[in-house]
């Protein structure tokens, strides 16, 4: 095919196509207790699915399980067989702004019924003073499929070998009086169960020595941890001296008022030599403070200091937070707190007040703010500290960033600031700068987004 050019000249064209062949991918991966990648469960099986991939808008899940097709927005879903069975599970990952928009993965999960409860006991060997104790595994077996002698794995906690074992007990000695965490774990993936644990925590001691921690005050109302140390001991009883009473290994322990309370902790061993032990502390709950403020001008008038006045009680020390990103902290409710705000907005202030017990109690208020953004720089100053006027400093409202200048008469650079705050004290390297005129450049950008420039003299009177 051809065509005529009067011209003489060749015709010539370009076309560009582009061809959009991307499309949607998925991969399906299953997790059961936590266990990422496990597929494999006793009934009822709850597996968690996800999408590995994340590039789909959304999903399809089938459980082949006779379950309905559901429908998710985003790559995670939990779904429950309660049926012993093989389980093709499929996920389709969904885009339809591709030019593929379907990905289709599959995930294998089998569930079974050969359930094997993991239980186990351990008795303290005579004399009374031996570490040694005798381990029986009670772990029941489903029907026709009885454990072999290597399905379990005994774990003492106290750095020796793991030990390989059936059913049969076993007997181990420890090195010395301690807490160990003993573990009888079964391995053996015969059964669906595996790797189930059961936890053994035994504490070993020739006599039951009781004791425990905490710390000795708090303030109301206080939760006190009780982290029980004590040798030896398979029962325990802890008596408070407001009545109440637990047997819990290690309680915790709400004090609602303030006061001294005592507590006292009791503990039993029937495979110790001397049996009972028990001992006491006492603690102290103290009270909270009470936080207070209140702050002018209300309602906010454009350009106006804050002033907060604190009306807290029964407090040592306090903490603001202007909610701004400016704190301030005192030691007496009467100093008068100050406080210039930028910007335009509500802030958050807050005051916490602390008492001498470390006690704090804590008020916020939201606090309106009107800023009309201004700009100048002092004429003249005198660093004679008297409090009045002396340092160099940039007049303004509503300023966010700035380089502030000041130069003397031969062009050095003798203070260089980028916060509104600081101003120059009349000093260069530590040296009182002389009486004169000293130039002064001035570079801000307000919040509104303005940036002004100014550049003059400031004079330095002594």
């Amino acid at each position: 095919m051809g065509s005529s050019n009067p011209s003489g000249r060749c015709n010539e064209a370009l076309v560009k196509i582009a061809f959009n062949l991307s499309g949607v991918r998925g991969g399906v991966k299953a997790g059961i207790n936590n266990v990422d990648g496990d597929t494999t469960g006793c009934v009822p099986l709850t597996v968690n699915f996800r999408d590995t991939v994340l590039l789909a808008k959304s999903y399809e899940w089938l459980f082949a399980d006779g379950t309905p097709l559901q429908f998710t927005s985003g790559p995670d879903i939990s779904h429950t067989f309660n049926s012993v069975g093989n389980y093709r599970v499929r996920m389709v990952a969904v885009d339809s702004s591709k030019c593929y928009p379907r990905d289709t993965t599959y995930v294998n999960i089998i569930v079974r019924a050969d359930r094997a409860p993991v239980l186990a006991a351990a008795n303290k060997l005579p004399p009374c003073e031996s570490n040694s104790y005798s381990f029986v595994n009670q772990s029941v077996a489903p029907p026709g499929k009885p454990f072999s002698s290597t399905s379990f794995l005994w774990m003492f906690g106290d750095n020796t070998p793991d030990v390989v074992a059936g059913t049969a007990p076993i007997t181990h000695q420890f090195p010395g009086p301690g807490t160990y965490n003993v573990r009888l774990v079964l391995t053996d993936t015969n059964y669906c169960n595996a790797p189930d644990t059961f936890p053994l925590t035994l504490r070993v001691s020739p006599n039951v020595v009781a004791r425990f921690e905490t710390p000795p005050s708090g303030c109301a109302p206080y939760t006190a941890v009780l982290n029980n140390t004590s040798l030896g001991g398979s029962t325990f009883t802890w008596t408070f001296s407001d009545g109440t009473v637990s047997n819990e290994v290690s309680p915790t322990k709400i004090f609602s008022k303030p006061g001294q309370y005592t507590i006292k902790l009791v503990a039993f061993d029937n495979n110790t030599c001397n049996l009972v032990d028990s001992t006491s502390t006492a603690i102290v709950v103290s009270g909270i403070p009470t936080a207070a403020f209140t702050f002018s001008p209300n309602p906010p008038e454009e350009n106006i200091i804050t002033t907060f006045s604190n009306l807290s009680e029964n407090a040592t020390h306090y903490v603001w937070d202007f909610g701004d990103g400016a704190t301030l902290q005192t030691f007496s409710r009467d100093t008068v707190v100050k406080h210039q705000y930028k910007k335009t907005g509500t802030y958050t202030s807050c005051l916490v007040a602390i008492n001498e017990f470390n006690c704090p109690d804590t008020v916020c208020a939201p606090i309106p703010i009107i800023i009309n953004p201004l700009l100048d720089v002092v004429s003249a100053f005198t660093p004679n500290n008297d409090g009045v006027n002396d340092k160099a400093v940039v007049i303004g409202y509503g300023i966010e960033k700035m380089t502030f200048r000041i130069y003397n008469r031969w062009g050095q650079v003798v203070f260089e600031s980028a916060d509104q705050d600081q101003g120059w004290d009349g000093k260069f390297k530590g040296k009182n700068q002389p009486m004169d005129a000293y130039g002064y450049t001035l570079d801000a950008v307000m919040f509104g987004g303005e940036r002004i420039q100014k550049s003059g003299n400031i004079t330095l009177v002594r």
